[in-house]
């Protein structure tokens, strides 16, 4: 099954958090933060604006920095997604 979002909504696969510190020490489960980044897996159309369709910025494939609290968390076949609209994604690595 896929998913295929709507209008300016990004579907996203988080990346896995750091484990250990720059210092080497390795974090416990807990004490992980949410990642930020992210990677892209659907894009939608764009939004309409005035009638026109504005196209989308991140295409599918796309790594990206999101905010901290953003989106709607789905899972999906055993694998958990984020849900986001284009203006939640706050800049793309490169």
């Amino acid at each position: 099954m896929a998913i295929k979002p709507l209008s300016n909504r990004v579907v996203l696969k988080n990346l896995e958090a750091e484990e250990t510190t720059k210092g080497g020490i390795i974090l416990a489960g807990a004490a992980k933060e949410k990642p930020q980044t992210a990677e892209v897996i659907a894009v939608g159309p764009g939004a309409t604006v005035d009638g026109k369709v504005v196209p989308m910025t991140v295409k599918v494939g796309d790594k990206v920095i999101i905010s901290k609290y953003s989106g709607t968390e789905v899972k999906l076949d055993g694998c958990e997604y984020i849900i986001v609209k284009e203006d939640d994604i706050l800049a793309i690595v490169e």
